[in-house]
């Protein structure tokens, strides 16, 4: 797992998303890391842009899994918002691991997951606040040759 460490402010957020987004294969996952307000949505967004998402994305953390197929999109993305799950037992019914046949996930407040999460997922943390925001990313093995940062 190699560390990655970039200012970051909201502007920033289409470039990052972009160059990120672009390289998403079917099987990743990327878990979005901060406080409420840290711009994990607004990443996502870009992300999804990226993919071919002509319109602006609904933030995802009423209907907490926000899917997109083709062809909204040229990869089939599924963006999770964890925030009001309570307890792990939820998740089963959520069935995220059907995104990953053949898309990728896009999840925040990954750590809601607890122990039920996905071996070497692209974490993506943002810290900070205003235009004194960091992202540090940890890429895992399975990025480090695609890695667009």
């Amino acid at each position: 797992m190699t560390i990655h460490r970039h200012d970051y402010s909201l502007a920033d957020a289409d470039r990052i998303g972009a160059a990120i987004g672009t390289a998403l294969r079917p099987g990743d996952v990327v878990a979005l890391e901060g406080d409420l307000g840290a711009g994990k949505t607004t990443l996502a967004r870009a992300m999804l842009k990226a993919r071919g998402l002509a319109g602006e994305a609904p933030s995802p953390t009423f209907a907490i899994v926000q899917p997109y197929a083709p062809p909204e999109v040229d990869l089939p993305v599924a963006h999770v918002d964890l925030y009001r799950i309570e307890d792990e037992s939820e998740l089963i019914e959520l069935g995220l691991d059907d995104y990953l046949q053949d898309g990728a996930l896009l999840i925040e407040w990954p750590e809601r997951l607890g122990a039920g999460g996905w071996p070497d997922p692209l974490v993506l943390a943002i810290s900070g606040s205003g235009d004194a925001r960091v992202l540090t990313a940890s890429v895992p093995p399975a990025w480090e040759a695609r890695w667009p940062l």
